[in-house]
């Protein structure tokens, strides 16, 4: 089973059922508050799974594609670069072989995420300290 099929007690609470996980791409879009363009976009550089499609041609998105965009959410607030995400969802593909550099990517972005709470906590240090300078005027 892939990371992205895997559920978590942290997986936020879907919409729908699995078997009745059949969501439009407008649908996706308000969920995730992401825009179609965007979900388009993401698709179009790899960064999405295959998306299925209805016999029209429409997008059919998953909880299997929730749950991955969710995952996507978390590393744009770590400030993860696009390319190192589009990488990621590469190897994620490529199977199981591919843990190693996964996990490389990952401790990578976590360590730069470290150094940034370190530089937002010297920061929320500094603020402090003026805050209780005008506290006391």
């Amino acid at each position: 089973m892939s990371v992205i099929a895997r559920t978590t007690s942290q997986d936020p609470a879907f919409p729908r059922p699995e078997g009745q996980d059949r969501y439009t791409i407008s649908e996706v879009a308000s969920w995730t508050g992401l825009s179609a363009h965007t979900l388009r976009w993401y698709e179009r550089i790899g960064l999405m799974p295959h998306v299925d499609r209805s016999h029209t041609g429409q997008r059919r998105f998953t909880n299997r594609d929730l749950r991955w965009l969710t995952f996507v959410g978390k590393l744009r607030l770590t400030g993860m670069p696009v390319a190192s995400m589009v990488r990621y969802a590469e190897l994620v593909r490529e199977g199981d072989h591919t843990f190693a550099e996964r996990r490389e990517l990952l401790e990578t972005t976590r360590r730069d995420v470290l150094s940034r709470i370190a530089e937002l906590q010297d920061t929320l240090a500094v603020l402090d300290i003026k805050i209780s300078h005008y506290g006391e005027a």
